[in-house]
C-alpha cells in the first residue's frame, strides 16, 4: 500500500548565490560540469551556454547548430559531451572541449523534450512528442537499423507526447513518462525487444520526469499533478508520494554525493522561480531541491533542503 508524505513545514527565505543573463527564450535545462566551477544551460532561444558558477559570466560563445530551441540535455557519464534534443527532432551530440556538434541524429517527428545516456555511455535514449522513444548508438552515430546486442531502435510507447525517458541502471529496460487523453501513465519497456513490461497508475496529470536510483530498485516520477512518486521495481508498485509542492514538477534527479566536488554525472541546479511559482525541479532522494528556468535567466541557490 502506498503511503504519502505530509510534511508541513515551514522553510525560511534563501537568497541566490548568483545569476546567470543572457538566454532570450525559457531556459529548459541546466547542468554541472565536472569540477563544479561551470554549469551548461540550454534554451528555447537555440543555444546551449556555459558559465561560470562565481561570477556569473558566459564562458565562450553560445553553442549553436541552427536556430531551432534546444529542449532537453544530459552530460555523458565520462563528462566529456553532451546530448541535447530540439524543436526540429533532432538529437545532437557535442564535445565540450570543441563546443561543437560531433553527430546528428534524425528521425523524430515531434519536439526533443528528453534525452538519457546508457551507464556504459554507449547508447543515448530520446523521447519526443511524436510518441516515440528512439535509441541511438553513440559510436557508430545511428539509430540502430542492425541494433547493438539486438536492442530495437524505435519504440511507439502509445504516449501522445513523450516527456521522460530513462534506462534503467543496467540498461535492460526504459521507463517512459507523458501524456494521453485517457490517462496519464509511466510505462516499462524491455530495451532489447521493445515489449511493455508493466504500466504504472497514479499521476493524475502528464508525467514530465523520471529517474532510477543507482541500485534499480527505485523509480522516481514527477508530474502536472504537483506529486513525486516512487515506485518498487520489483513488484511495479507505488510505494509513496510526496504532494506537498504547489507547483509542478518538471524534473527529477538523484544526488548520492555533495554537489561540488566531487562530480558525479547527477547534479543540477538549485530553484528556480517563474512569477509567483517555484518549480521544485530536482529529487535528491532524502530532499527536495533544484533546477531550471522559464523566465530567460537561471537563477542558482546554495544547496537547499526543503
Amino acid at each position: 500500500m502506498s503511503s504519502t508524505a505530509t510534511k508541513k513545514k515551514e522553510t525560511s527565505a534563501i537568497a541566490h548565490r548568483q545569476k546567470f543573463k543572457g538566454h532570450t527564450g525559457f531556459v529548459w535545462g541546466a547542468i554541472h560540469l565536472p569540477g563544479g566551477q561551470r554549469i551548461i544551460t540550454c534554451s528555447g532561444d537555440g543555444s546551449l551556454r556555459v558559465w561560470n558558477t562565481k561570477n556569473g559570466k558566459q564562458i565562450g560563445e553560445d553553442w549553436r547548430d541552427g536556430d531551432c530551441g534546444v529542449w532537453s540535455m544530459a552530460l555523458s557519464p565520462d563528462g566529456k559531451k553532451v546530448v541535447s534534443g530540439s524543436h526540429d527532432g533532432a538529437v545532437r551530440l557535442w564535445d565540450i572541449e570543441t563546443c561543437k556538434v560531433v553527430k546528428k541524429w534524425t528521425g523524430h517527428t515531434g519536439i526533443v523534450k528528453s534525452v538519457s545516456w546508457s551507464r556504459d555511455g554507449r547508447r543515448v535514449l530520446s523521447g519526443s512528442w511524436d510518441g516515440t522513444a528512439r535509441q541511438w548508438e553513440v559510436e557508430s552515430g545511428e539509430t540502430m537499423p542492425k541494433p547493438l546486442e539486438n536492442i530495437i531502435a524505435s519504440i511507439k510507447t502509445g504516449h501522445e507526447r513523450v516527456y521522460a525517458v530513462v534506462y534503467s541502471p543496467d540498461t535492460t529496460l526504459i521507463a517512459t513518462g507523458g501524456w494521453a487523453r485517457d490517462a496519464s501513465l509511466i510505462k516499462i519497456w524491455d530495451a532489447k525487444t521493445g515489449k511493455l513490461v508493466a504500466t504504472l497508475k497514479g499521476h493524475t496529470n502528464t508525467v514530465r520526469c523520471l529517474a532510477w536510483t543507482k541500485d534499480g530498485k527505485t523509480l522516481i516520477s514527477g508530474s502536472l499533478d504537483c506529486s513525486i512518486r516512487t515506485w518498487n521495481t520489483a513488484k511495479w508498485q507505488q510505494t509513496m508520494v510526496l504532494d506537498e509542492h504547489t507547483g509542478t514538477s518538471l524534473k527529477v534527479k538523484i544526488r548520492y554525493k555533495p554537489l561540488y566536488p566531487p562530480y558525479n554525472g547527477h547534479n543540477t541546479c538549485n530553484r528556480v522561480k517563474y512569477g509567483r511559482w517555484f518549480y521544485n525541479v530536482m529529487y535528491t532522494f532524502k530532499h527536495l531541491a533544484s533546477l531550471a528556468s522559464l523566465n530567460n535567466n537561471l537563477t542558482y541557490l546554495p544547496d537547499y533542503h526543503a
